[in-house]
C-alpha cells in the first residue's frame, strides 16, 4: 500500500474513501507477526480473544491488561509495517491512561474499545489524548454473558 512504511491511521482513511479492503488478522506472537507484516496485511489486532486461544480461559474477559501488553509487545516487536491495534483488556477501562500504555510500553500504534454510542465520550477522550483508536461497534465479546 505505502512503499513499506507503517501504515497509519491515514492510510486506513485513504483507503476507504477508495472503497478498497483493509486487510486485519488477530495475532499474538512474535513470529506470526513478521509473518503478517511481510504478506503485506495492513493491520494486526492483539485482540482479547488470546484469552481462549492463546492462554486456555473460557472467556475474553479473564484476560488481564499485563497479559495484553506482553502480547502487544511481542506482535509490534515483529510487525514493522503493519498497523498494530490492541485490544484493552475488559474492565481496564482507565482509558486515557492504558490507551498510553499501549503505544508508549508495548509498540502499538491504536487501541481498540468495544461499546456503542455508551462509550462515545471514552473514545473522544481517548482521541482527544492523542491515541489513535478504534471503535468495536456490534457483536461486542466483552459483554456477551451479560
Amino acid at each position: 500500500m505505502n512503499g513499506g512504511q507503517k501504515v497509519l491511521p491515514i492510510d486506513l482513511q485513504r483507503l476507504k474513501e477508495q472503497r478498497r479492503k483493509i486487510t486485519m488478522l488477530s495475532i499474538y506472537d512474535y513470529a506470526l507477526a513478521i509473518l503478517a507484516d511481510r504478506a503485506g496485511l495492513d493491520t494486526i489486532l492483539v485482540g482479547d480473544a488470546l484469552a481462549m486461544t492463546a492462554l486456555g480461559h473460557s472467556s475474553p474477559v479473564a484476560v488481564s491488561l499485563e497479559e495484553m501488553l506482553h502480547h502487544t509487545r511481542a506482535v509490534g516487536r515483529g510487525a514493522k509495517r503493519a498497523m498494530v491495534i490492541a485490544d484493552l483488556a475488559f474492565m481496564s477501562y482507565q482509558v486515557v491512561r492504558n490507551a498510553g500504555r499501549f503505544l508508549r510500553e508495548a509498540g502499538a500504534d491504536a487501541v481498540k474499545l468495544e461499546g456503542g454510542r455508551a462509550i462515545g465520550p471514552t473514545l473522544k477522550a481517548v482521541h482527544e489524548a492523542g491515541v489513535p483508536v478504534i471503535g468495536h461497534i456490534g457483536l461486542t465479546p466483552q459483554n456477551a454473558r451479560r
